[in-house]
């Protein structure tokens, strides 16, 4: 379990956008996402979360499919 982000994936709003799951993948450097259990979709690493750099690549992307919430500013 990540100690310093959570990130949400909305699988809705990915899904809807073609290629969006691959670039999602492709994108992070740290590889956080992988492809997800259905076609279209992502599914994150739990491994490597706490790994983001918060480079803000995969929101770019995806700006209303993925949100980074950092844990440590609640």
């Amino acid at each position: 379990m990540a100690m310093f982000i959570r990130v949400d994936v909305d699988n809705g709003v990915v899904r809807k956008t073609a290629g969006l799951a691959g670039k999602l993948v492709e994108v992070c450097p740290v590889k956080i996402f992988k492809a997800g259990n259905e076609a279209g979709t992502v599914a994150t690493v739990e491994d490597n979360l706490d790994e983001c750099t918060l480079c803000d690549l995969c929101m770019q992307a995806s700006p209303d499919g993925v949100k980074v919430v950092k844990l440590y500013e609640k």
